[in-house]
């Protein structure tokens, strides 16, 4: 149970008369663990790894993992913490990020006890009297109580009535798999519960909910995501996975070392650097080898070395807060002094010379600086420059 409950923000419901512990000592088989997740990118994140992991210490205590891959709850999207509706999928852009998804998530759970379901399965055959028997379970009160509908209303930005269906889909998966458990991040609390409720009343047992936190990117505010610019693909490249990691900022390390590795929290080392490197060293084993993690940071020292630097923390800084974006590569290259013409500039990316935390770039537009915040811009190999962001 240390193990299993380890990281989680909160277990539900957690009392003497009802406790997964006491559950998990009852029940004479492997409890079946849910974890429902809707494939709208085709990468993952560290992020994405959290609950990921959870389910495989379950899997490691041995139970059941039950891989809920929402090819039809895709399709609407999930509203949660949403200002607006999601963007709705085609079919066929959630088949493709689905078989990418779980390429990537085999990197993390064993297969031998690994169930993967399609929701589509079950919802996509759902008739109109089923479904108004499910919208029947739950008041328009209760769906306006859900983070972010209330909001979007009292605002005057639509609701739409698709949306109120997802909680349901995704409670209805429960019952469809039989979840004695179901894990999800802090911000899906309220859909949990809605499976937890559906399942009573089809006379099964009710899940427990396991909620785990939400990561916070590489900026060290906002959550990790790829459309901020602040994350970690766990198919990033060795070299470009150590140098993200090294830099994170020292009050993230604690969490980042909880949440994504096994390494004892009260024995890591003293100093920030350090404790930054072991986090950076641990993770890019978990993903490649020990030996591809030695390399990387290898190759990071001989890159800083290079700069004349003895760390990357001492690397120069420059504000991104005055420029405009969509903002060019050679533009930037030129107004931060690391070139003095736009057309050193274009001749720097040309020749491969322009890195951007270690690894090449060519020419491209920035849309946005979370794009490049935190990050190390590079020419040649005694030119560098951090960019941030202040607030």
């Amino acid at each position: 149970m240390m193990l299993l409950e380890r990281g989680v923000v909160e277990l539900f419901p957690n009392s003497e008369s009802e406790s997964l512990a006491a559950r998990i000592s009852a029940d004479d088989r492997p409890l079946r663990i849910k974890l429902g997740i809707d494939p709208t990118r085709p990468d993952l994140h560290l992020g994405h790894t959290v609950p990921l992991r959870k389910l495989r210490h379950f899997q490691d205590a041995g139970h059941q993992a039950v891989l809920i891959i929402g090819d039809f709850t895709a399709q609407i999207g999930d509203p949660t913490g949403r200002s607006e509706a999601r963007p709705r999928l085609t079919p066929e852009e959630v088949l493709h990020n689905a078989q990418t998804y779980l390429t990537q998530a085999e990197k993390i759970l064993q297969r031998d006890r690994l169930e993967i379901r399609y929701n589509s399965a079950w919802l996509g055959t759902l008739d109109l009297t089923a479904t108004t028997g499910l919208l029947a379970t739950m008041t328009l009160g209760q769906m306006l109580a859900k983070e972010g509908f209330a909001e979007r209303y009292a605002q005057g930005v639509p609701v739409y009535l698709h949306e109120f269906l997802y909680p349901l889909m995704q409670g209805y998966d429960s019952v469809a798999v039989d979840a004695h458990v179901e894990l999800g991040g802090t911000d899906q609390k309220f859909n949990i519960l809605v499976g937890r409720d559906l399942q009573i009343r089809q006379g099964l047992a009710g899940q427990f909910g396991m909620l785990l936190p939400l990561l916070i990117g590489l900026d060290g505010s906002q959550k990790m995501s790829k459309s901020l610019g602040n994350y970690v693909g766990i198919t990033d490249e060795p070299l470009l996975m150590y140098s993200k990691l090294e830099k994170l900022p020292d009050h993230l390390v604690p969490q980042y070392c909880e949440l994504l590795t096994e390494l004892d929290l009260g024995s890591l080392p003293a100093n920030p650097r350090d404790r930054q490197k072991l986090l950076a060293r641990t993770l890019v084993s978990q993903f490649y080898s020990p030996d591809i993690a030695l390399q990387a940071q290898h190759d990071a020292e001989k890159i800083v070395l290079a700069g004349d630097t003895s760390h990357l923390d001492t690397v120069t800084e420059f504000t991104l807060n005055d420029l405009t974006f969509p903002l060019p590569l050679f533009y930037l290259l030129k107004v931060s002094g690391l070139c003095k013409s736009n057309s050193e500039a274009q001749s720097q990316i040309s020749n491969g010379a322009v890195r951007l935390d270690g690894q090449k770039i060519t020419e491209q537009t920035f849309t946005e600086p979370q794009q490049l915040t935190g990050k190390v811009l590079q020419v040649g190999k005694k030119k560098f420059l951090r960019l941030i962001l202040k607030p």
